[in-house]
């Protein structure tokens, strides 16, 4: 039986909430990416989720976050409702949190390795 040190369980712990928020954010720069090559096509509804909630949800490995469409946004005559200028407002939002993420990530992992440095160094 393997045994499991206090670091592993505890960046375990972080790393499992920090990967379903990288998770969410590349279901949205689908979605969002998705939105923007449909601009023009006719009847096609924005989709989206609900970052906050599906993020205190603690979805399980493999689940899909629950798509949604967006209420209050302006039909053209086509039917289409995306809006252009939120779509780049979101992929600039999800790149500002994907490069934060990725520095936590970082900053975590360079505490693991100076704590296992330091733990061997002492032997």
């Amino acid at each position: 039986m393997a045994v499991a040190f206090p670091h592993t369980v505890m960046f375990d712990r972080v790393a499992g909430n920090l990967e379903q928020y990288m998770t969410l954010l590349s279901t949205r720069q689908k979605l969002v990416a998705s939105n923007i090559a449909n601009a023009d096509t006719p009847g096609y509804k924005t989709k989206d989720i609900d970052f906050r909630s599906e993020f205190l949800s603690n979805l399980t490995e493999g689940e899909s976050p629950n798509v949604i469409e967006p209420q209050g946004l302006a039909v053209k005559a086509d039917g289409n409702n995306v809006n252009l200028d939120r779509e780049a407002r979101l992929l600039a939002e999800n790149s500002m949190r994907f490069n934060i993420a990725s520095n936590f990530a970082r900053a975590q992992l360079h505490q693991i390795r100076s704590a296992i440095s330091e733990g061997n160094s002492g032997s």
